[in-house]
């Protein structure tokens, strides 16, 4: 009987404990519930299948999930996921991906939808000169490059020139502000005296741990390099800011800030300022190309640098996509003026002088034939010059800058700046690379294997930031 008794007064303490508490839970409380329910409660509610990373919902709670459903699919999954920093793209009939939310993407049609507010904005060259102007001085002023630096010596280092099958080879750095040494490879033709013209040549983030597969030293690159130059050009390959031989000087995370952007924009520049200082290139016929990240720094030198007069962005040109990369997005030259800009509207700045765009089928570039094409021709209409901007889509490639996308650039380059293209034909007529040498990458250093830097190099990026002040 006491047992009886305990256990019926142990019962009505809990109910006695228990039902106030409940009364007094809040809302967001009661309401809450983690992600991964949510969005299987989703899918059978609305007949959908949800793709997602276990990691991407593991311990994630959503507040009202419920009280956030609506008639419409697309308005449900808005309301759940956009508070969550989430966003959803659409894979297929009734699937979605679920994915984390990136500053530096948008859907298609919204980079379609900002082209076309942007080119009514602009119906004459008059207005599209004046928003060119306009960019410009906004981009430059978000790169801290307003005004520029003054130039100071760029106090080349060479080393010895190697001989090679119709083209020479030897490493420069150039100091491109006090203390701060950008180093490449200055790829010369063998045959002639010039006066060349002379193509920059930039790299993309592709990367390896086998430092033969990483940045310039890649044989893609150094086939491109070596191609031109036994087509009749000077060319300079040279490294992103924070990268390769830049970490003699400053860590690989300085690479993904904002002073990437200034820096690497400031060494274009400053190698545009090397190459027309030798006697043997042609300053009216500068050109630059590259792939990925190195496509964000040629169609942002170009739009800023009346310089470049031909120029091949490749896998880059995108009116919804910015760059993953901070060196590319981390300053904020995309929200430049009331209309803001994107990576198309960049490009289009070279207008009228000749470009290539070179898209492909596996990237944010995939779109280019009908959205960002078009655009550009529209553009390049405004001078009379519609034939001025090509572009070649390889819709069964990839984001690099492969054999295919390379014979394209190797046409336009010999066709714009008055290239010998038949010095790299076989006697069938195709391009042949196979008389290019690729070298390890240790022949390519600058600094050596030791990395001996000058004495007056300076490190970090706090100092580079002393160093530009002290230029305005």
């Amino acid at each position: 009987m006491f047992k009886i008794m305990r256990t019926k007064f142990l019962i009505m303490a809990f109910i006695a404990f228990a039902i106030p508490n409940a009364y007094n839970q809040l809302p967001q409380d009661v309401y809450k519930m983690p992600l991964r329910e949510v969005l299987t409660e989703i899918e059978k509610k609305y007949g959908i299948k949800l793709q997602f990373s276990e990691d991407l919902v593991r311990g994630v709670e959503v507040r009202y999930p419920r009280w956030r459903y609506r008639s419409d699919t697309e308005t449900t999954l808005t309301n759940i996921l956009y508070p969550l920093d989430l966003i959803f793209t659409k894979t297929g009939d009734r699937e979605y991906q679920v994915s984390n939310y990136v500053y530096y993407q948008r859907p298609p049609e919204e980079g379609k939808k900002h082209l076309d507010r942007l080119l009514a904005s602009y119906p004459s060259l008059m207005t599209w000169e004046y928003r060119k102007s306009e960019l410009r001085k906004c981009m430059l002023h978000e790169m801290n490059l307003d005004p520029l630096p003054k130039k100071t010596p760029l106090n080349p280092i060479f080393t010895p020139k190697r001989k090679m099958d119709g083209y020479t080879v030897e490493n420069v750095a150039i100091e491109t502000i006090p203390g701060v040494y950008l180093c490449g490879s200055l790829y010369r033709s063998a045959r002639g005296k010039g006066p060349y013209p002379a193509i920059l040549c930039t790299h993309g983030h592709a990367g390896s741990d086998d430092p033969n597969k990483y940045g310039r030293y890649r044989p893609d690159h150094q086939y491109r390099c070596a191609m031109l130059a036994r087509m009749g050009a000077v060319v300079f390959s040279y490294e992103m800011f924070a990268w390769g031989e830049s970490r003699l000087q400053f860590d690989p995370e300085v690479h993904r800030t904002g002073l990437a952007l200034t820096m690497q924009t400031v060494n274009s520049m400053r190698v545009i300022d090397f190459l027309t200082s030798l006697p043997y290139v042609d300053p009216k016929r500068i050109g630059m190309t590259g792939e990925s990240g190195g496509g964000t720094q040629t169609f942002i030198l170009t739009a800023l640098d009346d310089r470049i007069a031909v120029s091949v962005p490749v896998v880059m040109v995108s009116s919804y996509f910015f760059g993953g990369c901070p060196c590319e997005s981390g300053l904020p030259i995309h929200s430049c003026t009331d209309l803001g800009t994107n990576n198309a509207e960049i490009a289009a700045m070279a207008s009228p002088r000749p470009m290539l765009v070179i898209s492909d089928g596996d990237d944010w570039t995939q779109h280019v034939p009908e959205i960002e094409f078009p655009y550009l021709q529209k553009v390049y209409d405004l001078y009379g010059k519609k034939d001025n901007v090509e572009n070649v889509h390889l819709a069964d490639e990839g984001h690099d800058y492969g054999f295919s996308k390379r014979i394209a650039m190797y046409d336009f380059m010999a066709r714009q700046l008055g290239l010998n293209i038949n010095a790299v034909r076989d006697k069938s007529g195709k391009i042949d690379e196979s008389k290019v040498t690729i070298e390890d990458y240790s022949a390519l250093l600058v600094f050596g294997k030791e990395g001996k830097l000058p004495q007056d190099a300076v490190k970090g990026p706090e100092a580079v930031w002393t160093v530009l002040k002290s230029l305005k």
